[in-house]
């Protein structure tokens, strides 16, 4: 770490921190540019790498920050179960039973 106040030692701090966040996996789309901090301009794309760098703090025995990030759920169906499920008919899946929004009248009283 740089204490000097220089512009371009204070870029490498910065600099550094992106390698590090890398390092402990936060994907590279995630996070600044040396510049978005330095010069206050894309302060979003600042923030959205901090939050991806707690949501990978749990790995590393530090508490996090915001939600848990999701983990694979890989499904494995055999070829009987993929043929079953073509014999489902559509109405199976669940239905409104003819539900229409016919008779809305938005700003208009309702007359009993």
């Amino acid at each position: 770490i740089n204490t000097s106040k220089m512009a371009f030692k204070c870029m490498e701090n910065i600099n550094q921190f992106l390698e590090h966040a890398r390092d402990l996996g936060v994907p590279a789309q995630e996070t600044f540019q040396t510049v978005d901090l330095w010069e206050k301009q894309n302060l979003l794309s600042v923030c959205i790498c901090l939050q991806s760098l707690a949501r990978k703090a749990p790995k590393y025995g530090v508490q996090g920050m915001g939600p848990k990030e999701a983990e694979a759920n890989v499904r494995n169906f055999s070829e009987e179960q993929l043929k079953a499920g073509q014999n489902v008919i559509s109405l199976q899946y669940g239905s409104n039973k003819g539900a229409t929004q016919s008779g809305i009248n938005f700003g208009n009283t309702r007359h009993m």
